[in-house]
């Protein structure tokens, strides 16, 4: 419960007694809406004296090493696919219980106090919600465009810009372009950032009766029928992501990209492309989530599918990266091999292969966390 008065009552003590003290007040709270507006705005009665303000980023995937070191690296990526980086989210889990337990009991469960955690995040910035849930749902469901997004969630497509323009002020929706076009493309997706309102408006938004009255069965059922694959779609494609950019700052590579992100274009897909412009260098990679080593057809589609994202003038290098959960084959890794230094077209050429598995990945992210 929040005291309407204690901006007021704080601006008071500090203009008039603390400001020529060596007091050192902070003033914390999660729920940035409300920061937002009783400290940070314009009309706030503490607007203007803060000297700094900070906002915590979630935990970064490489903690959870240290926090679950009971669970295999798969199961703690499906942790961090359900729950993000929020540490009163992991508090939530028990790290010595199995994973299917705490799933079962946290989130499925009929006193699950996190399932409260989605509307309470949209009040604290609108307060009729219903819209804005349904959006959210097409979101997840693998709505991206406006007119998708507009026919799944049943809402007139003249208004839903307006919606969209409010969920990406929130910061739990953003829309993100292809990292090689122009803020002019029309290519853009509309994707949730939140990995717990991804998951939960994935698979238990639309189930919250049935979980009310504890059937958790058909829940359990739709989360080992698609966790796998929402885990390949979003949080293994992230992690790569960041490894590529967080190795690429370290000099780890045999090129630097200043900028990481994703792309596509009316036909094709590329997981994880960094860039420099300036050097005139690509990185390009492909990411798998399967249960067995991936094999060189997966880089042959890379191969293939590359021209389509190098820019068409000038000398570029490329280095390709391929990312598989369980590693790759034999026969990948001579393919591998065998590609540095050929061309691509024109002047264009591999500057290489590089093959990472999950292994390698979470003992990095892990040391850089």
């Amino acid at each position: 419960m929040t005291e309407p008065g204690i901006a007021g009552i704080l601006q008071n003590i500090w203009d008039h007694d603390l400001k020529q003290t060596r007091l050192f007040l902070i003033i914390s709270g999660s729920h940035i809406g409300m920061m937002q507006r009783e400290l940070l705005a314009y009309q706030a009665p503490l607007f203007g004296r803060a000297t700094a303000k900070l906002r915590l980023p979630p935990l970064p995937f490489g903690a959870t090493q240290a926090y679950f070191p009971r669970y295999r690296t798969d199961e703690r990526v499906a942790v961090y696919a359900m729950l993000g980086g929020v540490p009163g989210y992991w508090e939530m889990f028990d790290p010595t219980a199995r994973l299917d337990s705490n799933i079962r009991k946290q989130l499925l469960g009929r006193s699950s106090l996190i399932m409260d955690e989605p509307r309470l995040l949209l009040q604290d910035f609108v307060s009729d919600i219903h819209n804005y849930v349904a959006i959210l749902r097409a979101i997840a469901h693998g709505y991206r465009t406006p007119k998708q997004i507009a026919d799944r969630a049943g809402l007139n497509e003249r208004h839903i810009s307006m919606y969209l323009k409010i969920l990406i002020a929130t910061g739990y929706v953003e829309r993100r372009l292809p990292i090689t076009a122009t803020a002019a493309s029309r290519l853009g997706r509309h994707s949730i950032t939140d990995p717990f309102l991804r998951f939960y408006f994935r698979f238990l938004s639309e189930r919250q009766a049935q979980l009310a009255l504890g059937v958790q069965e058909q829940t359990l059922a739709e989360l080992k029928k698609h966790l796998i694959d929402f885990i390949g779609t979003h949080t293994w494609e992230e992690l790569c992501r960041d490894w590529l950019l967080q190795a690429g700052a370290r000099g780890q590579l045999q090129v630097r990209p200043d900028q990481v992100g994703s792309a596509w274009t009316r036909t094709a897909q590329m997981d994880v492309v960094g860039i420099n412009r300036m050097e005139k260098t690509m990185i390009l990679g492909e990411c798998k989530w399967g249960l067995r080593p991936a094999d060189q057809d997966v880089l042959e589609k890379l191969v293939a599918q590359a021209a389509e994202f190098v820019p068409k003038a000038g000398q570029w290098r490329v280095l390709l990266l391929g990312f598989a959960r369980a590693g790759w084959t034999d026969a990948a890794r001579r393919l591998a091999r065998n590609l540095a230094g050929q061309a691509l077209q024109g002047p264009t050429q591999w500057v290489g292969m590089e093959l990472m598995d999950l292994k390698q990945i979470d003992d990095d992210l892990a040391d850089w966390a």
